[in-house]
């Protein structure tokens, strides 16, 4: 390994007197942005501990912590280079567990990202993963769980739309389309109707 030029070493030796002698402004060690910059990284990386964020969120939970947002921004930078920051890691993961667990449809985890300030095209690579067969899958999966809280074969045709639209419910608050959640919300209730007259 070569030795640093002599100017190099001179540079490096002035930097740390000054720092050690606390004068350094601005120059190779700040000392007070530093100071700044561990603080918020701390904080930074409790957020990150308890659950992968992406950029924005991050960057709106330490502003809101009333951090600088030049320091913010240096951290966010820091965080991205050494890959603990990755919006596209972030969104991909969030869909895949947010699909699979919690049976959200690809239009409310497509509103769900956006509204994390992830890009368009991170967002269309990240929801690749769900397909048609999966979003029927869980829709049906969903239906036939909220049909199974029927306990009673319906009186009249009344009744029978009150249990409807409560299945249905289920199924649009999580984003599916009407027209697959309404054969679908029919299907598991006729299911659960026949289930209860046998």
């Amino acid at each position: 390994m070569s030795k640093p030029a002599p100017e190099k070493l001179e540079k490096l030796r002035q930097a740390l007197a000054e720092y050690e002698s606390g004068a350094a402004g601005g120059g190779l060690f700040d000392a007070e942005a530093e100071e700044a910059k561990a603080k918020v990284r701390s904080r930074a990386l409790l957020l990150l501990d308890q659950r992968a964020r992406s950029r924005k969120e991050l960057g709106d939970r330490l502003l809101a912590l009333e951090f600088d947002a030049e320091v913010v921004e240096m951290v966010l930078d820091d965080l991205t280079h050494v890959g603990l920051l990755d919006d596209a890691t972030f969104a991909k993961e969030w869909v895949r567990q947010r699909h699979a667990r919690r049976g959200k449809s690809a239009r409310v985890l497509d509103r769900e990202l956006q509204e994390k300030g992830v890009s368009q095209a991170l967002r269309s690579e990240a929801l690749e993963q769900v397909t048609e067969e999966s979003e029927e899958s869980i829709a049906q999966a969903l239906a036939v769980k909220k049909a199974r809280s029927v306990k009673t074969v319906p009186e009249d045709r009344a009744e029978r739309d009150k249990y409807l639209r409560r299945i249905v419910g289920v199924l649009a608050r999580r984003g599916f389309n009407q027209g697959m959640s309404m054969r679908i919300a029919i299907a598991a209730l006729d299911a659960r109707i026949a289930e209860l007259e046998s």
